[in-house]
């Protein structure tokens, strides 16, 4: 992966920060983008960020919110805040940097065991938008698999990140472990290895497919 050109959307926490240390290890050349240095829900700021990039091969998707709420108290303003972070800026980032990849380039996008199923964790916002971008995905497959570009998406369980740590108690997370048939939350690095592999030669047949990674929950 040498001198790969990376863009990591959602770099700077958790699962982001991890394939941004990872990526920089293999001597990747990574553009992180974060909350600091762009808004992902503003087309303007993303032609801004990634005009000043002319090569991708490499782009994850990897940003999202999420809030805990029952439908009864969430606002129509919280759900298009949630849509169009986790799955609008995912459209637009990918439809900006498709000019810029060649043949054998990778996209992944960061979905969740909540887009395959539900989640006792997530708002019904936040479970639709991952939802969607499986839908994205897979459609997506069809569209860049004649260019010869590569896209998956990942599907995490509940990882041991500042978002899961600030939506959880300790006994929530001790009851939410208790139920997972490994008995625990996934690491950070456990996600990661994923990714990587999706990203390198040894995935160039692995299409359109969504990889779970939850401890075997199903």
């Amino acid at each position: 992966m040498k001198n790969k050109v990376v863009v990591i959307v959602g770099g700077s926490k958790g699962i982001g920060k991890g394939l941004y240390d990872a990526f920089i290890d293999r001597d990747c050349i990574v553009h992180s983008i974060s909350r600091k240095n762009c808004d992902i829900t503003s087309p303007d700021q993303i032609d801004s960020y990634l005009d000043k990039i002319s090569k991708v091969d490499i782009l994850i998707n990897n940003a999202a919110i999420n809030y805990c709420k029952p439908i009864e108290e969430i606002s129509l303003n919280e759900w298009n805040g949630v849509i169009d972070t986790n799955l609008t800026s995912y459209f637009y980032i990918i439809k900006k940097c498709l000019p810029k990849m060649d043949r054998g380039s990778k996209i992944v996008n960061v979905s969740s065991i909540a887009g395959r199923s539900k989640s006792l964790v997530s708002g019904v916002h936040y479970t639709s938008s991952k939802a969607g971008l499986i839908g994205l995905t897979r459609q997506l497959a069809q569209e860049l698999g004649p260019k010869g570009i590569n896209i998956n998406c990942v599907c995490p369980s509940q990882t041991l990140t500042p978002m899961l740590e600030r939506s959880m108690t300790n006994e929530q997370l001790s009851n939410l472990e208790s139920n997972i048939p490994l008995r625990r939350v996934a690491q950070v690095s456990e996600v990661v290895k994923p990714i990587l592999f999706l990203c390198s030669d040894d995935a160039s047949y692995i299409h359109g497919a969504c990889l779970d990674v939850n401890g075997g929950q199903f």
